[in-house]
């Protein structure tokens, strides 16, 4: 039962993740003023800790720089 608990826990932060970097994908390739290289940084970012660098992004964003 212990293992079943754990693996449901371990899936739900696999879609967590998954999903959470879709969304940072999305967004990153939807903002024009990016260049190719900046997109793909964040998106490679977004592999690590989406929930890190999503946060990092939009407040980039909100300063009104993209960059790192």
């Amino acid at each position: 039962m212990n293992e079943l608990i754990i693996y449901g826990i371990l899936f739900l932060a696999l879609i967590g993740h998954t999903l959470l970097a879709g969304k940072m994908y999305r967004a990153v390739h939807a903002d024009k003023s990016l260049s190719l290289h900046e997109k793909n940084d964040w998106k490679l970012k977004a592999l690590i800790f989406p929930g890190y660098f999503w946060g990092k992004y939009k407040s980039s964003q909100k300063r009104g720089d993209a960059r790192k």
